[in-house]
Parts: C-alpha cells; structure tokens; sequence
C-alpha cells in the first residue's frame, strides 16, 4: 500500500467550507445542495492540482447546509485527489459515537492512502444534540469523555473501556485499522482557553477558528495549549489557523468582491442567533485592516498577514474560508488559484528561511 508521505513543509496552507446554503446577495438565486456538494467536491480537486496540503469539511445537520456527513463527502474526494490531506473542520464530538467517527475516518484513510485526519469541536449550533439523543446540559461533558475515548481508539486494535454516556467497551476489535499508524487528531476552538488547555492535555492539534478580533486576542489559547501540553509531557504539538478571507489583484477588488457575500452570511448567521445586526461597509472594511484577523487583500497581503502571525504563533498550518455567503464557483477557483500559486509558495520559502536561522 502506497501511504501518503507526512508532508516535509514547515508550513501546510489549505482551504476549508462549513457548504452553507445561501442566498446569492447579487442573483437572488440559491444553489441546491446537491450542485453545493459537487462544488465542494471540484473545489478540492482545484487546491490538490495547485499543490495546497489539506481541504476541510465542516459537519451541520440543518437545511441550510449541504454536509452533515464530512466523511462522506471526503471519502469522495479522496477519489479524486492525490496528495491533499482530508479533514473534517469540525466534525461535532459531542453529537457523536467516537467508535463509529474513528471507523469511518479510518476508512477514509484507507480509501486516501493515509491522508485523513479529524478536527473534532463542540460545535455553534445545538440541532445535534435532539437529533441524536443528547443532552446540552452535558455540552461539556460529552467533549471530554468523547475526546477521551476517540484518543484511546486511536492507539490500540483491541479496547477496554468505560464511561458515562456510551456501552462499556470489554476488549473490544475496533476495525478497520487506518492506513497510518494513527489518525492525526486535531481540538477545533474559538475563543475558549480551556478548551485550548484541554488539546494540550491530550496532545492533540489545535485549530484555531479566527472569526473576528485583532491578532493578539488570540495568544492565550496558543500560550494555554503550549502549556498545557508541556505539563502533560506531549512534546509534538501543533497549531494551525483558520478564518475568512478572500485573494485578488488588489486590496480593493478583493474587498469589494468579497463585501456582499460576507455581509449576507453573517446577517443571516447573526438572524440565526435571534440578531438583526448588518456588517456595514466601513465596518468591514475595519475588519480587514493589518491589525484585525481577516485575511483579505492581494497575493502579497495576505502573505504578509499570514507571517505576521507566524512571528507571533508559531503555528505550522493555516487554511482559508472563502466560499460563503452565495459566492459563484468562479470567486471561489480564483481565490484557491491565487492562494495556491502566489501565497502558499511565498509562506513557504519565507517560514523555510526562518526555520534555518533559528
């Protein structure tokens, strides 16, 4: 069997989409799911040929987006690709039987030659826990015992195991096998440093999602993590970063492309949360400038964004959303282009450069 290679970068660039279905803000028209999964799907195949590390899928169990399932969706993918990693981004561990989850991304790996990995969060919505008879009451609970045991699968054929919200396991075969020697697991967080401690706890990735705010905020869930993970004695710890942005020729074609479909997704995002509140142009644009988290601009300002947060973090992934809010196909290729062609390559070399000095 021909295993995927760990990837020899300091740095991994990539993409990710939650599959939201909204209405276009320019055309009024609204893609169906089934058009949404297959633009999923070719977007992938765009980042594997432009040479991009890791595609993301993100898991929701609503009408208004397409992917309930990332595992299927990628297990697809994997068909169609070569050498791209293949993450959920996030697949909601509290909703679900974490030997069900390790199987069928271990089955991924198998169908990918090596490339699956699971990004495993608590999730922004709550339809989830109904569906699946949960409780919210143990939102958190639920996380850990999940994360718990999703870690012990991970290392071990055969499991004995016991807990409070799933049948005890007694020796248990948990098959099949992925094609890695384990799955690389990843902790999806947003702005909770306990959650950040607890990757670092059980040593696994952590992905921070930087939806709004200025660089610093984010330190003490990097600072939490990293010390966390020393005091557990887990010495291979990683960071990665994820958020909005959009790549054009100019800072001014990228914030005019972009505006009228990030405005509409986080009005209809914020009218889902029982909020009328609209995201004004000055507001955006605010939100774009160097110091704010949004990546946004040129080729050569998002590179310099992304290692303006290499100085601080230290991180060694970042993966870009872009595809929301109704956004026609042919923003969404160029963008993976730009990224792929003219941002991955520059980050790359100038992260390379900084690992051989230090």
């Amino acid at each position: 069997m021909n295993i995927h290679q760990e990837n020899q970068s300091p740095f991994e660039i990539g993409i990710y989409t939650l599959g939201d279905i909204v209405t276009n803000p320019l055309t009024g028209k609204v893609i169906s799911a089934g058009d949404r999964t297959h633009e999923i799907i070719e977007a992938a195949k765009l980042a594997d040929q432009g040479g991009l590390d890791v595609f993301g899928i993100g898991e929701h169990h609503r009408l208004d987006y397409a992917v309930s399932s990332p595992q299927m969706v990628l297990s697809a993918i994997a068909q169609v690709t070569k050498n791209i990693k293949l993450t959920s981004a996030t697949t909601v561990l509290n909703t679900v039987d974490p030997v069900r989850l390790f199987e069928d991304f271990a089955t991924l790996d198998l169908i990918s030659k090596g490339r699956a990995e699971i990004t495993a969060g608590r999730g922004a919505f709550v339809e989830s826990f109904p569906l699946f008879g949960y409780h919210f009451d143990d939102y958190d609970a639920l996380f850990e015992e999940h994360l718990q045991l999703l870690m012990k699968l991970n290392k071990s054929e055969r499991v004995t195991w016991s807990g409070k919200y799933r049948s005890a396991l007694n020796n248990s075969e948990i098959a099949p096998r992925p094609a890695q020697a384990e799955l690389p697991i990843w902790t999806g967080v947003g702005g909770t440093v306990s959650s950040a401690a607890r990757a670092g706890k059980y040593g696994t990735g952590l992905t921070i999602a930087m939806i709004g705010g200025e660089h610093e905020r984010f330190l003490p869930l990097v600072e939490a993590y990293r010390q966390a993970g020393r005091l557990a004695g887990n010495d291979h710890l990683k960071v990665g970063i994820t958020g909005h942005g959009f790549i054009a020729d100019s800072m001014e074609k990228a914030k005019d492309t972009f505006y009228p479909y990030y405005a509409q997704y986080t009005q209809y995002m914020n009218k889902q949360r029982g909020q009328n509140v609209e995201v004004s142009r000055t507001a955006f644009d605010y939100m774009t400038s160097p110091e704010r988290v949004m990546f946004i601009g040129s080729p050569q300002e998002v590179v310099e964004k992304i290692l303006h947060q290499h100085e601080m973090f230290g991180h060694q992934r970042f993966m870009l959303q872009m595809d929301i809010g109704g956004m026609p196909f042919s923003h969404i290729a160029n963008t993976i282009e730009l990224l792929a062609s003219e941002v991955a390559p520059v980050v790359r070399r100038e992260v390379s450069k900084q690992a051989t000095t230090v």
